[in-house]
């Protein structure tokens, strides 16, 4: 198949199999999608939480509108921003990047002076939500390499993000949860499984200037 027909393939998963989990191979894949996708200047304001305990699932439950995938799905993906962002952590990826490329970390002064720069003309609230638009490209990149290796997937706003961080422990790793997503295989009696997916024609979706 395709990569196009593994996109129609793919839907918001209303119903899990509890009984079938993800391989460690499968997971791994998955969390390697987050880990490689794309970010504004590469500089991943990002922490993926992997929830796979039964007991802190049935936790989550209450917070997540009560809705069972997050129960029922193989593994729970939280995907959190930091609660700061800032000078230090663009130091820390130019320090990186002069490793990982063989570079004197002198000749990136000008890129870690832009990143700086562009990251002082925000206040906290605009900072949050650049950092919320780079995480959401992570779940686009998840959400593709799970339809590809035929994983269901379940991308979920509908969850009290406060309870969650709560519940596990984000504040003592200086995150905050911004996105859920369930992960595993579909139920076979799951009814949203067979419906056809609506989306509109690339002549109404699309501008060709």
């Amino acid at each position: 198949m395709s990569i196009i027909d593994d996109l129609s393939w793919r839907y918001a998963t209303k119903e899990f199999d509890s009984e079938k989990k993800l391989s460690n191979e499968q997971l791994n894949s998955l969390l390697e999608s987050l880990r490689l996708s794309a970010s504004s200047f590469g500089l991943q304001p990002w922490k993926f939480v992997v929830v796979d305990k039964q007991e802190q699932k049935e936790k989550l439950l209450a917070h997540s509108w009560n809705q069972r995938q997050v129960v029922d799905a193989s593994h729970v993906i939280v995907l959190c921003r930091p609660t700061k962002f800032g000078e230090e952590d663009v130091i820390k990826f130019v320090k990186c990047t002069a490793e990982m490329r063989n570079q004197e970390i002198e000749s990136l002064e000008g890129f870690k002076k832009v990143m700086v720069g562009f990251l002082s003309r925000m206040d906290e609230a605009s900072i949050n939500a650049w950092m919320k638009n780079q995480i959401y490209i992570a779940l686009g990149s998840l959400l593709t390499v799970a339809a590809h290796l035929k994983i269901d997937a379940c991308p979920m706003e509908g969850f009290i993000a406060p309870k969650y961080d709560e519940v596990l422990g984000l504040a003592d790793h200086g995150l905050s949860s911004v996105v859920v997503c369930p992960v595993g295989f579909r139920n076979d009696k799951d009814k949203y499984a067979s419906l056809a997916k609506i989306r509109y024609t690339q002549d109404e979706t699309v501008l060709k200037l």
